[in-house]
């Protein structure tokens, strides 16, 4: 009941008052799955690009953090090939930094950030990572192509 209310609140919340480039909607008739899109943030190499977003919201909502994926692949040091992103507030503490303080809206804003400031010292993909820190000029172009390929519209 809980988790049902407080969605309904954060959705209506994010179909009035988007973060700037960020849409999310629920999938289907099914609360707990809901589809986000996130705009490629400008000067960087997603740039122009629309990723797409899966979340699950699990049953203990807010006191678990949502599992949230790319559907749109993307070449980034801490998303994988399977779209599972590594962000410190997508898991529980001792290791994550998830509070059920956080919603789904802070939630993407902070990925649509780590799109724009990748973290190489934290990586899911570490020859993406290593590329990233070695030979940025090479990652950018890569970067830049995928999202060409993949999130172009």
């Amino acid at each position: 009941m809980q988790r049902a209310t407080r969605l309904q609140r954060e959705l209506a919340l994010l179909a009035t008052e988007p973060p700037p480039g960020i849409t999310c909607w629920q999938d289907g008739q099914r609360l707990q799955e809901l589809r986000a899109q996130i705009l490629g943030g400008a000067d960087t190499p997603y740039e122009k690009g629309i990723f797409d977003l899966e979340i699950i919201v699990p049953e203990r909502y807010p006191f678990e953090p949502p599992k949230i994926r790319f559907l749109t692949p993307i070449y980034h040091p801490n998303i994988d090939s399977a779209g599972r992103i590594c962000l410190d507030v997508l898991k529980l503490p001792p290791k994550g930094a998830w509070r059920p303080s956080l919603n789904i809206s802070t939630l993407l804003s902070s990925i649509q950030l780590l799109m724009a400031e990748p973290n190489p010292d934290d990586p899911l993909m570490a020859d993406i990572s290593s590329e990233y820190k070695y030979n940025k000029q090479l990652f950018l172009l890569r970067a830049r192509e995928w999202t060409e390929k993949h999130a172009g519209q």
